[in-house]
């Protein structure tokens, strides 16, 4: 694994993920924001739609199963969340791709967060291109974070100069560090906070330059506990991977949705904004009580068959 510590331009602590499998333990929300850990206890953030892709509210704890690696597993703790606060990071592309869009983006993104923030929540902007920059940390000042999404620029220009520091180096190319973003976002921002926790993507998810692989920046998501929505804008002429973006979401229980325009970026928005907060939490004590660091596979079903649950797949048991 590379040395990432210094991707970001605007310096932060480098998180360590060890020991980070298990998210947190929710609490009421008269009990504030601050969540304690609980490293036996796995929670599960879950949407669920019925076959016309309509939110389901008003499931309860016996409409639920969950599977761990095949065996099921007894529910342990459940309940509707509207309130508990959500910690986001909102990742935009800012490589040539995205020259024609940037600005409707900016603007869809200002006015999502200014819909999808309660009290309580944090946000964080970060551009990606040749460099990762970090434009605003962890806040809940929404003013700052307009201010922050209007500061992204393109940079993936011909013969454009590197920031010392960042990733590639050694190269005066254009690129794309999608992986690394992600990777960063997660590892470096995400790890610390507890509770749920988001990346919304603005991207063509087309990666070019990056140190890291699809499946590290996959990983770095879900030992965090982080839910990957991706927005898949492309113009025609460039390059644009939905496989990719699907993956990168399927895998960390959030969604794909692509992007044509500037009204179906706004419904994309709504329908995330939708997902956020109208989620349930389903907890559980794992059978499985070793703590080998392995890769847990999990299933959420209902007793309908015909909802879909948005989920996470798994988590990474921790090591002793």
């Amino acid at each position: 694994m590379p040395s990432v510590n210094k991707m970001l331009k605007v310096p932060i602590t480098l998180a360590i993920a060890a020991g980070l499998a298990m998210p947190a333990v929710p609490q009421e929300p008269s009990q504030g924001p601050a969540l304690k850990a609980n490293v036996n206890l796995v929670n599960l953030f879950a949407t669920v739609r019925d076959k016309n892709k309509r939110i389901v509210p008003d499931l309860k704890q016996e409409d639920f199963k969950i599977f761990e690696d095949n065996q099921e597993q007894k529910i342990a703790f459940f309940s509707k969340e509207v309130t508990l606060p959500i910690t986001l990071g909102l990742l935009i592309d800012t490589s040539g791709s995205e020259q024609n869009r940037l600005g409707a983006e900016q603007e869809a993104a200002s006015r999502f967060l200014e819909r999808v923030m309660k009290k309580g929540d944090e946000a964080m902007v970060i551009s990606f291109d040749l460099d990762v920059d970090l434009l605003a940390d962890f806040t809940d000042d929404r003013a700052q974070i307009e201010r922050a999404i209007n500061k992204a620029r393109i940079g993936a220009v011909s013969g454009g100069v590197i920031t010392p520091g960042t990733i590639p180096q050694g190269s005066n190319t254009g690129g794309t560090h999608f992986y690394d973003a992600v990777y960063l976002a997660c590892n470096d921002k995400l790890a610390t906070e507890a509770g749920r926790k988001a990346l919304i993507i603005i991207t063509d998810a087309q990666d070019e330059g990056s140190r890291l692989r699809l499946e590290e920046a996959i990983e770095s998501a879900q030992r965090t506990d982080t839910v990957v929505h991706v927005l898949l804008v492309h113009d025609p002429g460039y390059s644009w991977r939905p496989d990719v973006a699907k993956k990168l979401s399927d895998e960390t229980g959030g969604r794909t949705i692509e992007v044509s325009s500037e009204k179906r970026l706004n419904e994309a928005f709504d329908q995330i904004s939708e997902e956020l907060r109208s989620q349930y939490t389903v907890g559980y004590y794992p059978t499985n009580t070793r703590k080998d660091g392995y890769f847990r596979k999990v299933k959420v079903e209902t007793s309908n068959k015909d909802y879909k649950v948005l989920t996470r797949k798994g988590y990474y048991a921790p090591k002793s």
